[in-house]
């Protein structure tokens, strides 16, 4: 009796294996346009990247204030990019969103940039070993850089509601430009075109 449970014990545990040594799960990838809406979950995606992006791109450009600044200083203003937080109950990457908006910006010829605070670490550590080991014909000047003028920053939030199976998402993406010398915010803009009905279906087994 105990060899025949011991066989039959052997036996189920080969068919154990060999079912979970079999199985696979069946993936499939298909291209699409880039261009294509793809929501998935209803939550923030690329679509909605472009869509903020395109709204505070163009009230920027239109703003009287740039045109006020160039016209008094005779020189396009010079923007740097602050921090764009994400102030929503998911994640997203703001760092998409600044990216956009100052290469936008810059390739509109309406302004200049200068790199951020991160990313002058590693360009003035450029600098100082061009000072000891440059050509110095060719060695780039220290303490030579072109100060900003004014400073994008920004916020994206949510509002959510509930009820049962359904959700309500709203976007607000907030985009100001704070003069850096005073500490006045002497543009802002507020996009909340981003709304979505979200309908999630239980299925019972």
């Amino acid at each position: 009796m105990k060899k025949m449970l011991f066989c039959i014990g052997l036996v189920l545990m080969s068919v154990t294996l060999f079912v979970s040594c079999g199985s696979t799960s069946n993936i499939s990838t298909t291209r699409v346009d880039s261009n294509t809406v793809v929501d998935l979950t209803g939550f923030w995606n690329e679509t909605d990247v472009t869509t903020v992006s395109n709204s505070c791109i163009q009230a920027v450009m239109v703003s009287p204030r740039i045109s006020a600044f160039y016209e008094k200083n005779g020189r396009l203003p010079v923007f740097t990019l602050g921090k764009i937080a994400n102030e929503s109950d998911e994640h997203i990457d703001t760092s998409i969103v600044a990216n956009k908006l100052r290469n936008a910006i810059i390739n509109s010829g309406r302004a200049d940039f200068v790199a951020n605070i991160a990313e002058k670490g590693a360009i003035r550590d450029e600098r100082e070993d061009q000072s000891i080991w440059g050509n110095v014909d060719q060695a780039k000047s220290l303490a030579n850089e072109d100060a900003a003028d004014f400073m994008v920053q920004g916020s994206i939030r949510t509002i959510i509601q509930k009820n049962g199976g359904k959700s309500v998402r709203q976007y607000y993406v907030d985009i100001e430009l704070v003069d850096i010398e005073t500490g006045r915010i002497i543009f802002s803009h507020e996009d909340s075109s981003i709304k979505k009905l979200v309908s999630q279906s239980t299925i019972k087994w």
